[in-house]
C-alpha cells in the first residue's frame, strides 16, 4: 500500500462535529493552574489555542472534586473560579477554530494526604495501596495508604460527574472524554488487581464495569451521546493497576459502551508512554466491539499514523508529547518538517517556559 499522507489531514465526522483533520492532542497533565484556585488562567488559555490547529484537543485530566484531585496545581471543574478559568480557554479555542473535550477525572488512590480534603485517606475501590508516585508542592511523593469506598459513597462521586459535566457545559466545551484509563479510579474499579470488593461492585467483569457504566449514563443525562468518549487502558501498568483477564473485561466494557453510543473510545496501546507490545492484546478486536469513533493512542510517529488510518484500525490519532513541544503539530506533520524536542524537565509545574515558548515553523523561518 503506498502511503498517502492526505487521510491525516482530511475531515472527520465525530458524532455531530465536523473536525478539521484526524490528529488528536492527548491529555497532557502540565500541573499549571492557578495556586490556592486550581483555575485554569491566561496562560493556559494560551497554551490550548497555540494547539487549537489539532482536529479535537482533549484537556489535561480536570478532577471533578478535590477528593479526586491526585497532583498539585491540577485543574478543577467543580468551582464557579475553575468553570470561569475554563472558559478563558474554551474561548480561546475557539476563537482560533478549535474543538475541545473536557476529560474528567477521579484519581481514586493515586492521592496524597496533602491534597485531600481534611488530609484524609485517599479513595478507592479497595484499600490497595498503588505503590506509585504523585507530585506535591514539595516535589514527587510516595501516594498514601488509601482506604475502600464504601457502597453509600459511591452515588456521590457520580453526582460530582454529574456536576462537573454540568459545569463543563457552562464553560464552553463542546463535550467531555471520561477518564477511564490509566490506574485513576474507574480503571481502579474495573481491573481485577485493583479490585477485590466483594458487594455488586466486585468480583465478576459486569460487577467491575458497573462503576464506568453508571458514571457513563449519568454523564449522559447532562450530553448528548455524540459529545461524550471514555479513555481506556486495558493493558497499561500505569499506576499499578492491573487486570489478568483485559480482553474479556474491556471486550465487554466495550460492547456496553457501543450499545450507549458514545462518540469515541480512546485508547492507549501498550503501556502509557512506553512500549506497545507489553502484553498481547487484539485492540483491532476491541476497535470491532465499538460501533463509534477510534481514538490510537501510544507513541504513534507521522508514518505509523499514517498507515493506521489507511488501514481502517483506527479513526483519529492521539498524540501528546508531540504537542507539548509542537504547537504547530499539525503543520509540521503536513509538510514532514522537523519537530521540536519536548523539555522533560518542564513538563510538570512552572510557568510559559516550556509551556508556550515552544517556537513554531514560522518562527524558525522554516518555509
Amino acid at each position: 500500500m503506498t502511503r498517502d499522507a492526505s487521510i491525516l489531514f482530511s475531515p472527520f465526522q465525530l458524532g455531530d462535529l465536523v473536525l478539521n483533520n484526524r490528529l488528536v492532542m492527548a491529555p497532557l497533565t502540565r500541573n499549571r493552574a492557578t495556586k490556592g484556585t486550581d483555575a485554569p488562567n491566561d496562560l493556559n488559555a494560551r497554551y490550548y489555542r497555540q494547539r487549537a490547529s489539532a482536529g479535537l484537543i482533549i484537556s489535561e485530566a480536570t478532577q471533578i472534586s478535590q477528593q479526586g484531585q491526585g497532583y498539585i496545581w491540577t485543574p478543577g471543574i467543580y468551582t464557579e473560579a475553575q468553570v470561569a478559568g475554563w472558559t478563558k480557554v474554551t474561548d480561546a479555542v475557539h476563537s482560533a477554530g478549535g474543538r475541545i473535550f473536557i476529560q474528567l477525572w477521579h484519581v481514586g488512590r493515586v492521592s496524597h494526604v496533602s491534597l485531600q480534603p481534611g488530609g484524609a485517606k485517599p479513595v478507592a475501590p479497595s484499600a490497595i495501596a498503588a505503590n506509585t508516585k504523585t507530585y506535591i508542592e514539595s516535589g514527587f511523593a510516595e501516594t498514601s495508604e488509601p482506604r475502600a469506598l464504601s457502597l453509600e459513597e459511591i452515588p456521590g462521586i457520580i453526582a460530582d460527574y454529574v456536576k462537573a459535566a454540568e459545569n463543563a457545559k457552562r464553560a464552553g466545551f463542546d463535550g467531555v472524554e471520561i477518564h477511564g484509563a490509566n490506574g485513576y479510579l474507574i480503571d481502579q474499579f474495573l481491573k481485577d488487581g485493583t479490585n477485590q470488593r466483594t458487594d455488586r461492585y466486585g468480583q465478576s467483569i459486569e460487577n467491575r464495569a458497573r462503576f464506568a457504566l453508571e458514571v457513563t449514563d449519568a454523564i449522559l443525562t447532562v450530553w448528548d451521546k455524540s459529545r461524550v468518549g471514555i479513555r481506556l487502558s486495558p493493558v497499561s501498568p500505569a499506576n499499578n493497576a492491573i487486570d489478568n483477564k483485559p480482553a474479556a473485561t474491556f471486550g465487554y466494557l466495550a460492547t456496553q459502551l457501543s450499545a450507549r453510543k458514545l462518540a469515541y473510545i480512546h485508547v492507549i496501546e501498550g503501556a502509557t508512554g512506553g512500549p506497545r507490545d507489553n502484553v498481547p492484546f487484539d485492540f483491532l478486536g476491541l476497535r470491532k466491539a465499538f460501533a463509534g469513533a477510534y481514538i490510537a493512542n501510544n507513541d504513534y510517529t507521522r508514518d505509523l499514523a499514517i498507515d493506521t488510518l489507511q488501514k481502517g484500525q483506527a479513526d483519529l490519532i492521539a498524540f501528546g508529547k508531540l504537542f507539548i513541544a509542537n504547537p504547530d503539530l499539525v503543520e509540521r506533520l503536513r509538510k514532514n518538517a522537523p519537530l521540536n524536542t519536548p523539555k522533560q524537565e518542564s513538563f510538570y509545574g512552572g510557568g510559559a517556559e516550556g509551556y508556550t515558548d515552544y517556537p513554531a515553523l514560522d518562527e524558525l523561518k522554516v518555509p
